[in-house]
């Protein structure tokens, strides 16, 4: 006998109404509201007034728990948050990436992770002031071992990180990116290195996460406009990724790029165990309602999460709701009323709606939020 769950009279992005029916874990069936047959035994939950996407995907989270200040449990940064699959923004280098790796065998959470080119990762917080830190034959050897769990490498590029070391390990990471045809993860922030060195090492398929941080040495001039070397970069396949964290989202600069027809390809929270319970993270539903009190649609916003990160990863299936492929979902409401959001500047809004996250339905089994 099959595991049979039945979501019923839940709304697509498109506000189409849809019943979804799940077998052992696989769509089965997506039809239009009232069209699925109840059968005996089955389970399911009445989705009217919610919605569905395919599950929520975070391009840029800190899972590995041990790590203090960046590092949660995998569970409480994702499903619970409504987010199926998470990928670690290179808390781990090659030093520790299998125990990263361990540790999400056990989670209901999906985990991918960015390899840190420094192999000590985040045990400290300047992992690449140190040169030496970046050891090429421990990193291809971690990649070897690790094909379908590493997507990339990171880089964090900003001052406090790199110290005396300037734009050096940026230049390491783009020689190993080639060598293990990996796409670069890069963290921006204050220089030095300045922004401007920082892009013209990036190449297609490349991402620039903290994309709209309200610091100096950010992707806009003192007029709001892209950099040229900006524009350049999205011109040859550059992405942008969010990268919220505690300080590295401004409502300010995300306005100017709105203006300035700038968008992140990809929106993602920088979470970890800090900015989930103190704020001004707290969850990707907080996040995604952000850039909805800025004007995104709500259609857009759930693609950020769903089919632009599924397509970068290049499993396409983890961003679409596909009969005979798994059950990767996320049911979410958007409700009415007033939210105070927090950027990372200390800037507080009242939005007059809010999206909230439901559940997920992953690995067989629902999961509330």
């Amino acid at each position: 006998m099959s595991n049979r769950f039945v979501i019923r009279n839940v709304k697509r992005t498109d506000e189409r109404p849809v019943d979804i029916v799940i077998e052992d874990g696989r769509i089965a069936k997506v039809a239009s509201a009232g069209a699925a047959e109840a059968q005996a035994g089955e389970d399911g939950i009445d989705g009217t007034g919610l919605y569905v996407s395919s599950g929520w995907i975070d391009m840029h989270a800190h899972a590995f728990a041990e790590f203090d200040p960046y590092g949660d449990e995998l569970d409480e940064i994702g499903v619970r948050q409504g987010v199926t699959t998470v990928v670690d923004a290179g808390s781990c280098g090659a030093d520790r990436i299998g125990e990263l790796r361990a540790s999400g065998r056990k989670a209901a959470t999906n985990l991918l992770a960015f390899l840190n080119i420094s192999r000590i990762g985040l045990e400290r917080v300047d992992e690449l002031s140190d040169l030496a830190w970046i050891d090429a034959e421990r990193a291809a050897a971690a990649a070897a071992a690790h094909p379908d769990f590493i997507v990339g490498l990171k880089a964090r590029m900003s001052r406090s990180v790199v110290k005396d070391s300037g734009i050096e390990p940026l230049r390491l990471a783009r020689q190993l990116s080639r060598r293990l045809s990996l796409p670069l993860m890069v963290h921006i922030g204050s220089a030095p290195p300045p922004i401007r060195d920082i892009l013209a090492l990036l190449s297609e398929g490349d991402i620039v996460t903290h994309c709209l941080h309200g610091k100096p040495n950010n992707l806009f001039d003192a007029e709001g406009r892209p950099l040229p070397e900006l524009t350049a970069a999205i011109g040859r396949g550059v992405r942008l990724d969010v990268g919220h964290g505690s300080a590295s989202f401004s409502f300010r600069a995300a306005e100017a790029a709105l203006r300035a027809g700038v968008r992140p390809d990809t929106i993602s929270t920088d979470i970890y165990r800090g900015n989930r319970l103190d704020g001004p993270v707290y969850g990707m539903a907080n996040v995604l309602t952000k850039f909805m009190l800025l004007g995104y649609r709500l259609a857009d916003v759930v693609e950020a999460v769903t089919v632009r990160p599924a397509a970068w990863l290049g499993r396409p299936e983890l961003g679409r709701i596909r009969e005979g492929e798994p059950a990767h979902l996320t049911l979410f409401a958007v409700r009415s009323g007033p939210c105070e959001l927090i950027d990372s500047e200390g800037e507080r809004r009242v939005a007059d709606r809010y999206i909230e996250a439901i559940g997920v339905y992953v690995h067989g089994r629902f999961i509330a939020c």
